[in-house]
């Protein structure tokens, strides 16, 4: 909703929130049975105490456009404007659908993302001013001509974007072709192509627990499970227990995110990669190896790709641009066998026919570029200015509630609390206080003492004021645990 009401008009709030609804009612955007925002929802999107929604809210009551539920929430009924025919119940087809909707959380945060007065303290991109937006508009304003176009490009993408995705990968030890690589907007619709082109319904894959893939439904609405092996920041991947797992459940692939995971933020040292590796394909189990944040080095470069260790076309490497360079520009790669690449680019053409051309001229010349090295090491030492600073507040407000380890890279600290937090309770009052967070069981569903910290997107400032909020929280929710304990 990007509509506010005017406080300077002579019609009372309650009532132009009114005329809103409706209209969003009689358009068919709010359709039969759709259940309406929460009071607490629409109260901070307009900006307005709830017992103005509660007004606009029994007004359409009173008119016959909704009507509410106990424990159901509001909904619109059929009203005055739709008895000479009936609507369809849109609400039906949505609860039916094959796709899973994103975890209620999940689903909430990306409504308050977008909420310019939030301190964003979870948030997994980079703030805007570390985008190199300036010289994205330089490289568009001298746009070629004759090596621009604004039709469809090749099943695979653009082959000369291809061939310098090729070039940059040899200075991490993969050589591969162009014919081994497709383009795809981002490595999460790498993972959905994945699922639809590769794995049965009742296919297993084997992925790190806590895990980025937790928080998603690509593979779930799939039809396939997700069997967890726990992924310590300080201890070896256990091997043996890859093994275990992968004959106890018969598991068709690992999906690893071995260079600065998310959310922990651990790195794998280079002899458990090649140990890894050279055990897969021992065992016959695939890898997709997730190298999102891999150029996020700051301390020191991380080890060679797993991709880099692979001479059988075991591992399916995954890159992106949406984190050093620009989430918008909607650019990623696989890597891999050229019939596998092949049978995805198949795929991706019958689901949208390609990626952007414009991105993928944008994204080919800023690889080409004599600014691609340079913006990645400002970018890295941003992100060490802030990652410093985020673990000096940690020190300050935390260290007497929870431990952490400070990452070498990526986005990300991994915060775990001496005790167990009600994350429901903490979320909602962390928005009523102006900050917002990802709780750890994000992406560990029986997680109730983690939390994942971004240093990469709020300001310093925000930081400090955003960490000093929830350390207070936390602090008042531990001494509510201790006197209802006593009772």
């Amino acid at each position: 909703m990007d509509w506010k009401p005017n406080r300077y008009e002579e019609k009372p709030l309650y009532k132009q929130i009114t005329d809103y609804m409706k209209r969003k009612i009689e358009r068919g955007e709010w359709g039969y049975d759709t259940k309406i925002p929460s009071q607490r929802y629409l109260a901070s999107r307009f900006n307005v105490n709830r017992s103005t929604i509660v007004s606009a809210l029994q007004n359409l009551i009173a008119e016959g456009y909704v009507e509410g539920e106990y424990g159901g929430g509001t909904k619109v009924t059929y009203g005055k404007w739709e008895k000479q025919s009936p609507l369809p119940n849109w609400t039906a087809y949505i609860e039916k659908g094959s796709h899973y909707p994103n975890q209620p959380f999940i689903q909430k945060i990306n409504q308050y993302e977008f909420e310019k007065d939030l301190i964003r303290l979870g948030t997994g991109e980079l703030s805007a001013d570390l985008l190199p937006k300036k010289l994205f508009q330089q490289l568009m304003s001298s746009a070629d001509e004759t090596d621009f176009h604004l039709g469809y490009s090749e099943p695979k993408g653009d082959v000369q974007l291809r061939e310098a995705i090729s070039k940059r990968l040899r200075e991490k030890g993969i050589y591969t072709t162009p014919s081994s690589i497709l383009i795809v907007s981002g490595a999460l619709q790498a993972i959905q192509l994945l699922s639809l082109s590769l794995l049965e319904r009742s296919a297993r894959i084997l992925v790190e627990r806590p895990s980025y893939l937790y928080s998603v439904n690509a593979l779930q609405s799939a039809g396939i499970k997700l069997i967890g092996i726990e992924r310590s920041m300080n201890k070896p991947l256990s091997i043996e227990k890859v093994e275990q797992l992968k004959n106890r459940f018969d598991l068709s692939l690992f999906y690893v995110n071995p260079t600065f995971h998310n959310p922990t933020g651990a790195l794998m040292g280079k002899d458990e990669r090649k140990a890894l590796v050279e055990n897969s394909i021992r065992m016959g189990l695939p890898i997709i190896e997730d190298s999102a944040y891999e150029d996020l080095w700051i301390d020191e470069k991380p080890p060679l790709p797993l991709k880099s260790y692979d001479k059988s076309g075991q591992v399916l490497y995954l890159g992106t641009m949406s984190k050093l360079v620009s989430p918008g520009l909607r650019i990623g790669w696989v890597v891999g066998q050229e019939g596998v690449i092949e049978r995805l680019a198949d795929t991706k053409m019958q689901t949208d026919y390609g990626s952007s051309t414009v991105s993928q001229y944008v994204a080919r010349r800023w690889m080409l570029s004599e600014k691609y090295e340079e913006h990645g090491a400002y970018v890295r030492k941003m992100l060490k200015k802030r990652r410093d600073f985020m673990q000096f507040l940690l020190e300050c407000y935390f260290s007497h509630l929870a431990t952490w380890t400070i990452p070498k890279g990526g986005f990300y600290i991994w915060v775990v609390f001496h005790f167990p937090l009600n994350f429901d309770k903490l979320f909602k009052k962390g928005v009523e206080k102006g900050i917002l967070i990802a709780p750890g069981h994000i992406y560990d569903r029986l997680d109730r003492t983690s939390l994942r910290l971004s240093y990469s997107y709020a300001s310093l400032e925000e930081m400090d004021k955003g960490l000093r909020i929830l350390a207070e929280l936390i602090e008042k929710e531990v001494l509510m645990q201790k006197k209802e304990n006593k009772l």
